[in-house]
């Protein structure tokens, strides 16, 4: 959480804030923070969250400028205000610690950059509650918070091995969007095609079946693509499991289906009769 004000004039006798430019460009900083913090930690995005905390902290940062509030801009009063912030954006997760962790050096690491950034042009701090702030500035300074964020973490999740997508997909004027982890040993694929295929548990995919998902945890392969409900809908994919184990799952291709943001043409969705998730996902590619 970082206050910033633009396009103020001032000048050594006098420092004049226009507060509605104050609000409106916190609202856009705190947005993105959250919104970077949201995909470092692999959440499904939950944007509206986002905008409502994002609010919070812009209208914190206005009002920390009023003479009569000036007990605002003191650390506990900061640290309340971004608590609640990251509650508001990053309850409903299961990894609440984590996500408020990574809010709070989010914030910090993009309000270095933006002090660094703001000297180094000859800007400088008005004073201990905002920075000074030209757009130019604002979009370097995201620019390098980003890039060092993007070197961090993909060197992480390749020291890991694992890499999380999500995945928007779309069938019968339905969607739901999934986390899904990359599994470098899923060699499952459509024989009729070739696609790749993109497992999910029956759960998972119950708004895109409505009233089907008793259905699906059958795990009847036969009867679930025969099921008056499901009937022209769905093929069977044969797979393997780990050891001997084999059999059919149901599968269908989606109307549409993109991985963070990319759409792709060459997946199919297989439907497990049990959850396929973990630390982080809910489905496997």
């Amino acid at each position: 959480m970082t206050n910033c004000a633009v396009g103020m004039p001032y000048n050594r006798h006098m420092e004049t804030v226009y507060i509605d430019r104050l609000f409106f460009l916190n609202l856009i900083c705190d947005y993105l923070i959250l919104l970077v913090s949201a995909r470092i930690c692999g959440v499904l995005l939950k944007r509206v969250r986002y905008f409502l905390a994002a609010v919070l902290g812009a209208l914190y940062a206005a009002l920390s400028i009023l003479p009569s509030l000036a007990f605002l801009p003191l650390t506990p009063v900061k640290l309340a205000v971004g608590t609640l912030m990251a509650l508001i954006a990053f309850s409903a997760e299961e990894r609440l610690a984590r996500c408020v962790l990574v809010f709070f050096s989010v914030s910090a690491l993009f309000g270095g950059a933006v002090w660094a950034v703001s000297l180094k042009s000859g800007v400088g701090a008005l004073n201990a509650v905002y920075l000074p702030l030209t757009m130019p500035v604002l979009i370097f300074s995201f620019a390098l918070v980003y890039a060092l964020l993007s070197l961090v973490f993909r060197r992480a999740l390749k020291e890991t091995g694992r890499k999380i997508y999500i995945a928007d997909i779309e069938y019968n004027s339905a969607r739901i969007t999934l986390r899904a982890l990359y599994d470098s040993g899923n060699s499952l694929f459509d024989p009729i095609t070739g696609s790749s295929v993109l497992i999910c548990g029956a759960e998972a995919v119950s708004p895109l079946f409505p009233d089907c998902c008793e259905i699906f945890k059958t795990g009847d392969s036969a009867g679930i693509v025969s099921a008056p409900a499901l009937a022209g809908r769905l093929r069977l994919i044969p797979y393997t499991a780990v050891g001997t184990k084999s059999g059919l799952l149901p599968a269908f291709r989606p109307d549409s289906i993109t991985l963070d943001g990319k759409k792709r043409d060459d997946i199919i969705v297989a439907v497990a009769p049990n959850a396929v998730s973990g630390d982080g996902f809910d489905c496997i590619i």
